[in-house]
């Protein structure tokens, strides 16, 4: 329909951080990878094992631990 509203791309990231954080196990391998883009894209802001996190997750998403996703999650959430 056209009265539906387009979700914002900031809520959208935030609400991948929450899933992230809260159950990482359940992202698909898509979200991953748009979790750790944007994790790189705001690079300054990450921490090197962060972006360390990021690069390995890049290039394999189904490789990656939970608790690595949770730190990705966070970071995501601290991000404006």
């Amino acid at each position: 329909m056209s009265h539906d509203r387009v979700p914002h791309a900031a809520s959208s990231l935030r609400d991948l951080g929450r899933k992230a954080t809260h159950t990482p196990k359940l992202l698909t391998k898509e979200e991953v990878i748009r979790l750790t883009e944007h994790v790189l894209k705001g690079g300054e802001h990450a921490t090197e094992e962060e972006r360390e996190i990021a690069r390995k997750a890049k290039h394999n998403p189904e490789g990656v631990e939970a608790d690595q996703l949770v730190k990705l999650g966070e970071r995501s959430l601290l991000d404006k």
